[in-house]
């Protein structure tokens, strides 16, 4: 990819913003102010409002009139993946980008960002803080919670990329326009699915380290943002299971990519309930956490973790029975229970034996440590459940045993 004859832009930067008022002019003077230092190439700034309901419209109108580089685009309803969607495939430049109003990153970043485009070496980009030389300064709730998000990237949906959250990524726009109607998403879990996608079709994701410092006034509701995501990768990973996306629409400029042939040795039905394992135990993970934290102001840690457990047992054997293993009906829901709670005993032990270590360790624990010790401990346990809840309380045998008398006696 070449720079445009035409001086029309190579790079359509969006920054979309909603309820910006205070934020939106000082970034979009910095941003063009370095672009026109630093960027060897023509740009365009694209401000997407979100149907903001403050002066953020006004700002974005006014600085489109004062500066030829930067428009204004107004959305009639909000999502930042709606606005990232309408922009990017009604741009005119061959590469688009994005980058958050808060400038946590670093935009030294940018041209390594752009450039594997423009040369054509790389189909997306994404700014990475989760990987050797990246630099962030961020409170311990975020870095949990990034962290956390990309192991249930990694282990639900096989995905390979270093940090799906960070707000600075970019996309060849010949990609986009094939990649975009395949994206549902239409808020923050939009260019995680659109990474996902991506990666599974074979299109190469150049990962750049950014410095990165956290804004503490960020106005993202980490939990409803979680909880989004969540609904989000049981989305994709399903469909990705059974094979409702055509990601061989999607070009594959240098042939299949090996690993992908791993991926398919696996056996569909059983990366399917690895799916719904993963998504259920995230879930059951945390109403455990919410239980202990609870029960434990109340009792000490080994009876708050005891009850906490119990009952995050009985509703993730629930949970699984009904969404990983496809198992309907009454029959056998007692006996599953009950097996249930063998495997309840199992993860009792290993945790309640953590606790015990822990506090002959340090003789008295702070509840920080107690919650740390019990994450590590459950994810130790989750293998050996899985294992324990596909061969032995939900067997496949039984269930197709099930499935025929079913179809023999419909009612």
């Amino acid at each position: 990819m070449t720079p445009r004859p035409d001086g029309s832009p190579l790079l359509d930067l969006v920054i979309p913003v909603y309820n910006e008022e205070d934020d939106l002019e000082p970034c979009v003077r910095r941003v063009h102010e370095h672009l026109t230092q630093n960027f060897p190439y023509a740009f365009r700034i694209t401000v997407a409002d979100n149907a903001s309901t403050d002066r953020t419209p006004h700002i974005a109108t006014g600085l489109a009139a004062e500066m030829p580089e930067v428009r204004s685009v107004r959305m009639g309803q909000k999502g930042r993946g709606r606005a990232l969607r309408a922009v990017w495939e009604a741009s005119d430049s061959p590469v688009l980008a994005y980058m958050d109003v808060d400038l946590s990153t670093d935009l030294k970043a940018l041209l390594p960002l752009v450039a594997p485009l423009v040369s054509g070496h790389s189909d997306l980009a994404i700014g990475t803080r989760l990987t050797n030389g990246s630099r962030v300064v961020r409170g311990p709730r975020r870095e949990f919670v990034s962290r956390a998000y990309n192991l249930v990237l990694r282990s639900s949906l096989s995905a390979r990329f270093s940090d799906a959250q960070c707000g600075f990524k970019a996309i060849r726009a010949d990609v986009a326009r094939r990649l975009l109607p395949m994206v549902e998403d239409t808020g923050w879990f939009f260019d995680t699915e659109m990474l996902v996608l991506a990666e599974r079709a074979g299109l190469r994701i150049h990962e750049v380290p950014v410095d990165w410092v956290d804004d503490p006034h960020s106005s993202v509701r980490i939990v409803r943002t979680a909880v989004e995501d969540l609904k989000g990768v049981w989305r994709v990973g399903r469909a990705l299971t059974v094979g409702a996306l055509p990601l061989d629409r999607l070009a594959r400029p240098f042939g299949d990519d090996p690993r992908d042939r791993e991926l398919d040795a696996v056996p569909r039905g059983l990366v399917r309930q690895l799916i719904g394992f993963c998504c259920v135990g995230v879930l059951s993970t945390l109403l455990y956490l919410a239980l202990y934290s609870l029960a434990r102001t109340a009792s000490g840690p080994q009876l708050a973790n005891a009850a906490a457990l119990l009952l995050s047992a009985i509703a993730n054997t629930a949970a699984n029975r009904r969404l990983t293993f496809r198992v309907r009906g009454r029959g056998r829901a007692v006996r599953q229970q009950a097996q249930g709670l063998v495997v309840f005993g199992i993860g009792l032990a290993l945790t309640s034996g953590s606790l015990a270590a822990l506090g002959t360790a340090t003789g008295s624990a702070s509840h920080r440590s107690e919650l740390a010790v019990l994450v590590i401990a459950n994810l130790a346990a989750t293998v050996l459940r899985f294992l324990l809840l596909r061969a032995w309380v939900f067997p496949d045998k039984p269930r197709r045993a099930d499935r025929a008398r079913e179809e023999l006696n419909p009612l």
